[in-house]
């Protein structure tokens, strides 16, 4: 059943009458990610803002943290202790929930998320874009060029962005979150791709090293997409989680 959440504004699919997941998605994907792997519990899985589902852009270029402000108000809807699932850009928001509602949150799994930037990964933009933003400062290159450039060397997200969502990219892509994850003292499941290229598993190792009571299993032949090529083995971490609560 799709709910209505917040100010009216926030849509998920609720099913059964008192939820003990909430499952929050990857970037640019939809509460549909997550049919299988949560197939008859109680649950709410959500479309985050600007995904492409029901719930609409958010109004400025919001950070994990705001969509995490913006989320926080579905917890009351929960029924505490509750599991928290995040995917990708959804375990940005995941952990800021975690860290912040541990009264609510009672576990916490989290698959294929950036938590931590990748080891000998480039800070910033490619030096072509950098060179063309500090021409455009300077008034010698115009908004045009600098807009080419940003989408020559651009990831398939930026390109496939605009307007305030390329922007929210922009923001999170740069975020790292270290003390979220030192934060969180809630068991926390990672369930990882071992064949997942976009966040690979050496994050989610580092990750396990901040976090004071985490597990991690590697699904083989898994890329970044689990908990549509992998849901049974998400399914497992959440249910292991589940019945570990106290009812």
């Amino acid at each position: 059943m799709l709910k209505v959440f917040g100010d009216g504004t926030l849509f998920g699919e609720q099913s059964g009458t008192e939820p003990r997941v909430l499952a929050l998605p990857g970037w640019m994907r939809t509460r549909n990610d997550f049919a299988s792997c949560l197939a008859g519990l109680d649950s709410i899985a959500l479309d985050l803002p600007g995904f492409g589902g029901a719930s609409p852009e958010p109004p400025a270029a919001w950070g994990a943290a705001g969509y995490a402000d913006a989320v926080e108000v579905v917890l009351d809807a929960l029924r505490a202790p509750a599991v928290i699932v995040g995917h990708s850009f959804g375990g940005r928001v995941a952990i800021h929930l975690a860290a912040r509602r541990p009264d609510v949150i009672g576990a916490v799994v989290l698959t294929a998320a950036p938590l931590l930037r990748r080891q000998g990964a480039p800070s910033g933009p490619p030096l072509a874009v950098r060179l063309a933003r500090l021409g455009h400062r300077l008034h010698v290159v115009p908004q045009s060029f600098l807009d080419s450039q940003r989408d020559r060397y651009g990831s398939a997200d930026y390109r496939a962005a605009d307007g305030v969502m390329r922007q929210v990219l922009v923001r999170v892509v740069n975020e790292s979150y270290e003390e979220q994850l030192a934060a969180i003292t809630q068991p926390t499941e990672l369930v990882w791709g071992d064949s997942d290229s976009a966040v690979p598993p050496e994050v989610a190792n580092r990750a396990e090293a901040l976090l004071a009571n985490s597990r991690l299993t590697l699904a083989v032949h898994t890329g970044h997409l689990l908990p549509l090529e992998a849901p049974r083995v998400l399914r497992a971490a959440v249910d292991r989680q589940l019945a570990a609560l106290v009812p």
